[in-house]
């Protein structure tokens, strides 16, 4: 004791200081807690103590913030009357302008407090979220929280094209305002281009082209080909079709990207101070790894289940890195040769899954041309859906080879979740990006030995006389079936293993357990059909509500599964609370999404024959006439925007700021190194000096 009283500081240096360093020295209590009847009457019959002085007056230096209501401060009712008489004081002598300001002030906010309420109980499936978390806790509640933000981002995008293409583009036909733009060659053979069926037509054609996008689906507004090359000039009134559906595209994913950017700040600086346990890993999991979110008591008993699990994992690895560090230099070389071998094997996987896709996407375009194929509902349906359907296989497959190749490669338990998730990752997203390349190299007259047809037109005429309706069909494919084979899989597969888990008994059925709700890999389900709709929204309008409705149901489907099918899974994914990793995953969709987009807009003819863009040289010449039909000072500003005299001094400022940053990052995180060396020497401090005293 005799070292602690020399320790004291002087308590009348600092107030802020003071009373912190003596709260955590002296008292084993809050100093802003809440004082009953009983302990204001000890206090008030006992003579003023240390304690209680400089109590007083941190709570008084406290309470000086005017700006904050009464209710928002943790004091005594004592202390709160005694405010409230103090703010009456002031009011009865500040003068009527001040008195009437100061009451308008208290008026806002009381005004933005009820508003904030009364906004809370819009907020979508606020309760059913909070019943989610309570019943399996926040890792789960992570992914239905996630979908609902995809579902408010894709009905936002259909509000913009709506009010921006689509209501316009109505109103204007019905009220007979449209007017056709010069054209000056709609003869030839590329502007030829009917896609209603010619003759005889079968009952199942309606249904086919419903499934498909074919046929009447074409000429709607669901549909890139449905648009017309139309203006609006009025009086004072003017509106542009192309400009709208060119300007409206780039403010969307512009909105996409800006909305994704700000959420993935808000989950990284919940991931830096969760994540980080480089000091407290087994404390975290110990004193704050549970969730008090849980009631349900089979739940209760998972979750206990589950951080006696990653502590098991953690003291697996610390044990794995000793082994790995006392490993001879043959055994690295046959864990290296082996690993070496299973990713050629995962690589080679990758690739054969790449080249069904691209032999997938050409046999489909050839057989629905076959007479055999045509008069057949169940062949030309399989063969339209032939590319989804190899697309979706491989997803399913290449994952479970996946997570069995990785349990010969001896990494550590995180090492493996992680690698696993980028070849999930880029699997899903390469797939993508070859159905697309495929179905640019077919428009392009790629590999083809005639180019007849695109060098007459400028793409491939004979195969897709319309060929941004063909792309968006086979985003408009992608997403039904995506949409199918999530409801198959609830419908035909989780809840019959439910009833054969209750009521077999049989060891190996018993083995094989209740479904687990997995949810990176659900999560990357839905990431997936998200860059699915973003390429294919600017050739298929109305994909966004057509996605919207998916998510919508997807959203009641997963919660009923969950709640009668599913438990949580054992191996918990750390992310999962944050959402940092699966937000930089979309991020990196959306990017995805841009290339096919970008290179339609800037590098490829657009169809003559149908669109808002015909008889263009490309899509971006719709903003350079635009341009150039503006007064001359704004004419000369935006063409001094997109000139090198203004794009590179942008450029030189922004890697100078970039590097700023980088160096300012790199300062913070040498001084959180500091400030952990220092907590490291007093914690080694505070256990000598314990030790001597002792």
């Amino acid at each position: 004791m005799h070292y602690i009283e020399d320790e004291i500081p002087d308590y009348n240096a600092h107030p802020f200081g003071t009373a912190v360093e003596w709260q955590t020295k002296e008292s084993p209590d809050s100093l802003l807690r809440f004082r009953g009847h009983e302990e204001q009457t000890f206090a008030e019959s006992s003579p003023p103590t240390r304690e209680n002085v400089l109590e007083d007056k941190w709570v008084d230096m406290w309470l000086e913030d005017e700006d904050r209501p009464i209710k928002d401060f943790y004091c005594s009712m004592q202390k709160k009357r005694e405010r409230r008489k103090k703010q009456e004081r002031k009011i009865a002598r500040k003068t009527g302008l001040e008195s009437w300001k100061e009451e308008n002030a208290r008026s806002w906010r009381k005004f933005k407090n009820l508003t904030s309420d009364v906004l809370q109980y819009l907020v979508l499936w606020k309760g059913t979220l909070q019943t989610i978390g309570g019943q399996f806790g926040t890792g789960i509640q992570s992914y239905f929280s996630f979908l609902r933000f995809l579902v408010l981002m894709n009905f936002a995008t259909f509000l913009l094209i709506a009010g921006f293409i689509v209501i316009p583009y109505i109103v204007f036909n019905e009220l007979g305002l449209q007017q056709n733009l010069t054209i000056s060659n709609t003869t030839g053979v590329c502007f030829q281009y009917n896609p209603y069926p010619q003759g005889l037509v079968r009952f199942y054609v309606f249904i086919m082209d419903i499934l498909m996008g074919t046929g009447f689906m074409e000429l709607t507004y669901m549909f890139y080909g449905f648009y017309k090359k139309t203006s609006v000039n009025l009086a004072a009134f003017s509106y542009n079709i192309p400009q709208a559906y060119l300007v409206t595209t780039l403010v969307y994913f512009l909105l996409s990207l800006l909305w994704i950017v700000i959420r993935s700040v808000q989950g990284l600086k919940q991931s830096l101070i969760t994540e980080d346990s480089t000091m407290t890993n087994y404390t975290n999991k110990v004193f704050a790894g549970w969730d008090f979110c849980i009631k349900d008591e089979k739940i209760i008993k998972l979750k206990q289940r589950s951080i006696r699990y990653e502590l098991k994992v953690d003291l697996e690895e610390e044990k794995i890195k000793r082994l790995h560090a006392q490993r001879t230099l043959n055994q690295r070389i046959g864990i290296y040769s082996v690993r070496i071998l299973l990713n050629v094997i995962v690589i080679g996987l990758i690739c054969g899954a790449f080249y069904c896709i691209y032999r997938s996407t050409e046999e489909s375009q050839r057989l629905l041309e076959h007479e055999s194929v045509k008069g057949n509902f169940i062949l030309e349906l399989l063969t339209g859906y032939l590319p989804s359907i190899v697309i979706t296989a491989a997803n399913f497959l290449l994952p479970l080879l996946f997570n069995i190749s990785i349990k010969w490669e001896k990494y550590i338990l995180s090492m493996e979740i992680r690698l696993t998730l980028i070849r999930c990752v880029f699997l899903r997203l390469a797939s993508l990006g070859m159905l697309l390349y495929s179905l640019w190299n077919n428009i392009t007259c790629g590999g083809r030995t005639d180019e007849t047809p695109c060098k007459t037109c400028g793409y491939n005429y004979e195969d897709n006389k319309c060929w941004e309706t063909r792309v968006g069909q086979e985003m408009y494919k992608l997403l039904i079936f995506d949409f199918l084979t999530i409801l198959v899989m609830i419908l035909l597969v989780d809840f019959p293993r439910k009833v054969i888990v209750d009521h077999c008994s049989c060891k190996l059925v018993q083995l094989w357990g209740q479904q687990e709700f997995v949810v990176p890999q659900f999560v990357l389900d839905i990431i997936y059909g998200q860059t699915v709709c973003w390429i294919g929204t600017f050739f298929c309008p109305l994909l966004p509500l057509l996605n919207t409705i998916k998510y919508f149901i997807i959203f009641y489907m997963k919660r009923l599964t969950l709640f009668s099918n599913c438990r949580p899974a054992d191996r918990t994914f750390r992310a999962s609370s944050a959402n940092f990793f699966f937000l930089l995953v979309l991020l990196l969709g959306l990017a995805i999404s841009w290339v096919p987009v970008l290179y339609s807009i800037f590098g490829m003819t657009p169809s003559k024959a149908c669109g808002p863009f015909r008889d263009q040289v490309s899509i971006w010449d719709t903003i350079s006439t635009s341009v150039e039909g503006l007064p001359t000072v704004a004419r000369e500003f935006l063409e001094f925007i997109g000139s090198p005299a203004f794009a590179i001094p942008l450029f030189l400022l922004s890697c100078i700021f970039l590097f700023y940053l980088m160096a300012l990052g790199s300062s913070y995180g040498k001084l959180v190194n500091t400030l952990k060396d220092q907590l490291q020497m007093e914690r080694s401090r505070k256990i000598l000096l314990s030790q001597a005293y002792q």
